[in-house]
């Protein structure tokens, strides 16, 4: 695939280092993924639907006749698969980051958190048809709020983190990205798998 000329340096910096996408569900990865792919002349994939394929069920289905737990432990497998490939921009699913072996694939490469208000994710999700099993329950404001707080502190290992106004397209979205990586990719910890970063570079938008 053809990267913009613009973007060559990076692409030349970057060595075929994966990028991973991660963030609650509503962020924005698949999209945002698939422009930066198109840039970078990178191969997009989508975490969730290679792993569909790979199970030959829906996520849906995987999680009523596995539960949450053997959901993660397909979507672990997955991922380590994706972890040999090279050049590529991966969406991950939203909940990847609670697994400790998860980071030990995505520290490979470069670990982009898409941060975004609560107001801001359930709006979006709210005009999204795509299943999302974690949210099929009385008030999905208040368990996405929840799974939020959980999840914020392992977000936050992210190599960058972008955060999202109201106003964002997903064309200035992955814009704020290329713009961040060249200092993500300056630190002294990148590409270490022994733990979490200790550096991050945040991008407000």
């Amino acid at each position: 695939m053809t990267c913009v000329p613009e973007h060559r340096p990076l692409r030349q910096r970057l060595a075929g280092a994966n990028l991973y996408l991660v963030g609650m569900m509503g962020c924005g990865k698949s999209s945002t993924g698939r422009i930066l792919a198109r840039k970078l002349g990178y191969r997009w994939l989508d975490a969730d639907q290679v792993l569909e394929a790979a199970a030959g069920r829906t996520i849906p289905a995987l999680f009523a006749q596995e539960g949450e737990e053997g959901f993660r432990a397909v979507e672990t497998d997955v991922l380590r698969q994706i972890g040999q490939w090279h050049s590529c921009v991966v969406s991950t699913g939203g909940g990847v980051v609670i697994r400790p072996a998860n980071w030990g694939v995505m520290r490979q490469g470069v670990v982009v958190w898409l941060a975004a208000a609560p107001e801001l994710l359930l709006k979006r999700l709210q005009q999204d048809p795509t299943p999302r099993p974690l949210l099929r329950c009385p008030d999905p404001a208040q368990r996405l709020q929840q799974l939020l707080v959980a999840r914020e502190a392992l977000y936050a290992q992210a190599d960058v983190r972008i955060m999202q106004a109201g106003t964002m397209t997903s064309e200035a979205v992955a814009a704020a990205v290329l713009e961040a990586l060249p200092m993500a990719l300056q630190a002294p910890t990148h590409g270490d798998t022994r733990g979490p970063s200790t550096d991050q570079y945040d991008v407000l938008l």
